[in-house]
Parts: structure tokens; C-alpha cells; sequence
């Protein structure tokens, strides 16, 4: 490990991010919540490795992102993995957990908005996570809004991911991307993709169909004086997709469930989740999986076409 103080916060690359950094080669950031907060050990392990391969085959460097002894590891090695992945209480962090965690030393695993922190300290300027957060149905009530959705505006880094689940309500996530100001391009299709479907069923504000053009379109998005991050869905495979009627129809009779039984705030969504599984029959997991891997190998061939660009425009 290379330790590096980023003026007062302590990041610590592995060689071989800070050799991909310091060469200019590409690199994709990953969170770590994957591997905390997903399928039980040694599962969740070969997860994470299986995602980091994804980015390998795509042309980058994974770099995942973990919080110990009060710095933010950027590369996790398989040791890294492992560690986390049989450690048995890990705090989930976003980005407003970050400063607490760092204070106390814990072992902390960094979401969606947490790793877009890290990224834009550490100079990484791709993401990949396989389902964004949004506003939550009901929030015209609640005001639940991921923070994702926030760390989109403050983060100087693009973001790929297979959409976001329809448990949220995608319409209003869409609305409060716009309010935002941050750019939605879709990765070769014409809707806003749903994570376990191909479409949300909204039409996305730009489709962009080439490797290149995403990459000039982020440049400008910082060109311009932006400091957020450009979003870009990319839907899941159509053979590993579940028919968004199918969970549309799930979703609808949990919530009336959930309402009844007087279950709100964070645990809807594990609520949720659960009800969509059954339904779908297991399918989700196989679901899960897919686009993990095609979000994660797509993030690896958009940084590399990232990446030539800037030399490109370095060398004129």
C-alpha cells in the first residue's frame, strides 16, 4: 500500500491504482457495500472480485473503496476483500458517515455516495455501480431522497450504472436529476433503463450510442465549470431482464402491504426487496448479478475511452 495524505484526509492507494493513476491509465472506482451488504461470506468475497475482473475486462483498473483504521482505502487488494467480507458488523457509510467513521478508526464500506468522495479526492474519474439511488416513492410526504442524488451535484466524477430500481419512483428521481442539473445520458438505448428492466418506461433526456462521444461529453460537462458528476445508465442484458409489469405489479401491492403494517423509512426498502424476490421467484438474484458485471465491464471500456481522450488532447 502507497499512503498518500490528500491535505488532511489520509488515502491510501494500492500499487497498482497509484501506478495506474500516476501513468494516466483508466481506473474505476467501486464501493464497497457489495461486499458488506450483499450475499453472505465467502459469497459476497467472489462477488467483489467478480465485479473487479468485469472492470478488468473492460480495459481499467477496479479500485475499490473501503474505510479502516481512519483511512480511505482506494484499491482494495483480495486481503482488503477478505477482511471485509468475513468482518461481521461493518458500518455502512455515505457521505455524510464519512468524517464520523474516519474520527472513530472503524471498518466502514462506502455506498454510491460516499465512493463518489473518495473518487473525486483520490483523481478517479469513473464510477460503476450497478443501481443508483433516487427519490423514494412517497417522498412528496417523507422527503426521502437518496444522498446519491446530492453527490451527484458535488462530485467531479461520471457515474455508470444499470439505472435505478423501481421500488423508487423513478419519474420524480428523473424530475429532481434535471432540478440538479446533472446530465442523463443512456449508454445505446432510448429509455431511462429500471435496473431489473430494460425501461423504466421514461424516456432518457440523450442517448449517445459512442464510446468517444461520452468521453468529450463528460470532459465538457467540467469544461463548462461544472463540479458534478455526468450519469451514465446503461440497461441490462434483455435475456437476464425481468418484465417491468411483472415488479410494477409486485411493488404496488407491497406498498399498499407496507402501508398496512405500518412499516416506513429505511426498512420499505428491505421490505420491498423482499416482496420482488418472491414474486420474480428468485430471478432477481440472477438479475443482481448481470448487471453488476455489464455495468462494471462497461464502466472499464467508457474510463479507457476516457482516459484516450485525455491523452489525446494532452499531446496536441
Amino acid at each position: 500500500m502507497r499512503h498518500t495524505h490528500h491535505e488532511d484526509v489520509p488515502l491510501v492507494f494500492s500499487e497498482e491504482v497509484s501506478d495506474a493513476l500516476g501513468e494516466g491509465r483508466p481506473v474505476v472506482a467501486l464501493e464497497s457495500n457489495v461486499i458488506t451488504h450483499g450475499p453472505p461470506y465467502p459469497e459476497n468475497a467472489a462477488t467483489a472480485k467478480e465485479v473487479q475482473d468485469a472492470v478488468r475486462a473492460g480495459g481499467s483498473v477496479p479500485a475499490t473503496i473501503g474505510i479502516e483504521h481512519g483511512r480511505i482505502v482506494v484499491g482494495m487488494t483480495d486481503d482488503d476483500v477478505e477482511r471485509f467480507a468475513s468482518a461481521k458488523s461493518v458500518a455502512k457509510v455515505s457521505s455524510r458517515d464519512l468524517p464520523i467513521v474516519l474520527a472513530t478508526g472503524g471498518l466502514g464500506a462506502t455506498s454510491v455516495a460516499s465512493t463518489l468522495v473518495a473518487a473525486d479526492l483520490a483523481g478517479i474519474p469513473f464510477l460503476s455501480s450497478s443501481g443508483i439511488g433516487g427519490v423514494h416513492r412517497g417522498a412528496e410526504k417523507t422527503m426521502d431522497i437518496s444522498a446519491d442524488l446530492i453527490q451527484f451535484t458535488r462530485s467531479k466524477v461520471a457515474v455508470v450504472s444499470a439505472g435505478a430500481k423501481s421500488i423508487l419512483d423513478l419519474n420524480l428521481t428523473m424530475e429532481y436529476l434535471e432540478t440538479q442539473c446533472v446530465p442523463v445520458i443512456t449508454y445505446r438505448a432510448d429509455d431511462f433503463p429500471a435496473f431489473y428492466s430494460v425501461s423504466s418506461g421514461i424516456r432518457s433526456p440523450h442517448r449517445l450510442d459512442d464510446e468517444e462521444a461520452i468521453a468529450r461529453a463528460v470532459e465538457f460537462h467540467w469544461a463548462l465549470g461544472n463540479r458534478g458528476s455526468v450519469l451514465i445508465a446503461s440497461p441490462i442484458k434483455a435475456e437476464d431482464a425481468i418484465d417491468s409489469r411483472e415488479v410494477d405489479a409486485a411493488i404496488a401491492e407491497a406498498m399498499r402491504a407496507a402501508d398496512e403494517e405500518g412499516i416506513r423509512g429505511a426498512a420499505i426498502t428491505k421490505y420491498l426487496m423482499r416482496v420482488v424476490d418472491k414474486v420474480t421467484e428468485g430471478r432477481t438474484a440472477k438479475a443482481n448479478r448481470s448487471v453488476r458485471l455489464s455495468t462494471a465491464e462497461l464502466a472499464g471500456r467508457l474510463a479507457a475511452a476516457h482516459a484516450r481522450y485525455r491523452a489525446r488532447n494532452a499531446a496536441r
